[in-house]
């Protein structure tokens, strides 16, 4: 396989079912972290490699070293592997989901801003997502008509702040998940309630349905709901853990035990709650931005720029999300018909955002 974001959270469970189920990988594609990637390199001996810069490159312990946007592209060509997991953060996944798709090779996506920005422009056929809320919808079809689906979201970090205190809270307080540890930017988005508007775009455009929804379940055990058109629904339960979808999405068929099973008398009982505007504010553009998906792009710069913002301390965690829902505002006629529409829509917003 080609692994994009080797590094990352979903890169290193990626490496746990490559290790559990004896797996190849060819290529490793990693950002700044050059310790673990050397790591990674001497265990899994992969033929090509690429990090971020051409200075980090100089420090990679590989003969064949690539660096920047442009040699992710190059690894991708180089690889014969027909699988690439896209794990990369951001803007920059874009360019190699729209690569491997031209290639004809398998795409195992969890660079959600591929599809934010851009899935009215990719065959979301040929795309295997492995968020988890998405792999649960995914394992909750069953042929049936859907009437409704709905993902599940933890709350982040200020699930159980005060409002009053909300604009108070530093970027260190805000990347104190409650339930997991993940990378700082997602980890940001669940604390402004992003990453759930992303992902209901992204099932938008993989389920081809208009009727969604999330709600919070505080101990990240539901990942997904189905409600279906004779009433009945059906919800996805598993404990935490990104190697349950990566190994369906590597493997397609898994009858070995990846993660601990529930045990729901241990549980006792689940909370649900409903998403307020009043502590995520960003959830206000939620209808709106799902009648208006083509306008992804533009979200997803200003976002990035707010967040960049957010950790220079020129904006607390309730301006961030106002920053976004102003440029999405401002923003309202783009329409992007192709991938270069896309890219002067991105810079056009990161240069309005910036101010």
């Amino acid at each position: 396989m080609i692994l994009l974001g080797s590094t990352g959270s979903i890169g290193v469970n990626t490496l746990k079912i490559v290790d559990k189920f004896s797996l190849k990988v060819e290529t490793l594609v990693a950002g700044t972290n050059i310790e673990l990637l050397n790591k990674q390199i001497k265990k899994y001996t992969p033929t090509y490699v690429c990090v971020a810069t051409k200075e980090l490159s100089l420090h990679v312990k590989h003969a064949n070293v690539f660096y920047g946007s442009q040699g992710i592209l190059e690894v991708i060509e180089l690889s014969h592997s027909n699988i690439v997991i896209n794990a990369l953060v951001g803007f920059v996944g874009l360019a190699p989901t729209v690569k491997t798709l031209e290639l004809n090779k398998k795409l195992i996506l969890a660079n959600k801003e591929s599809l934010v920005i851009a899935g009215h422009l990719l065959d979301c056929s040929k795309i295997t997502p492995i968020d988890s809320e998405h792999f649960g919808l995914w394992y909750l079809l069953s042929g049936r008509e859907v009437s409704k689906m709905t993902i599940m979201a933890s709350g982040g970090a200020f699930r159980d702040t005060s409002l009053n205190e909300l604009a108070l809270q530093s970027p260190a307080q805000a990347l104190k998940h409650p339930n997991w540890s993940m990378g700082k930017k997602i980890t940001i988005d669940s604390a402004t309630m992003t990453n759930k508007l992303f992902e209901l775009l992204e099932a938008k455009w993989l389920f081809g349905i208009d009727n969604l929804d999330a709600i919070i379940e505080t101990r990240s055990i539901v990942h997904a709901m189905i409600s279906f058109k004779d009433g009945s629904s059906t919800a996805q339960l598993a404990n935490a853990d990104m190697q349950l979808p990566i190994a369906y999405a590597l493997l397609k068929k898994v009858n070995t035990s990846i993660v601990k099973p529930i045990d729901l008398c241990k549980i006792g009982s689940l909370n649900f709650k409903k998403i307020s505007s009043d502590r995520y504010p960003i959830w206000e553009i939620k209808d709106s931005l799902l009648e208006n998906p083509h306008r992804g792009v533009v979200v997803n710069a200003a976002n990035e720029v707010a967040i960049d913002r957010f950790f220079n301390n020129e904006l607390n965690i309730l301006e961030l999300a106002e920053l976004t829902k102003k440029a999405y505002k401002y923003f309202d006629d783009v329409n992007p018909k192709n991938l270069s529409e896309i890219v002067e829509i991105d810079r056009e917003v990161r240069k309005y955002s910036s101010f």
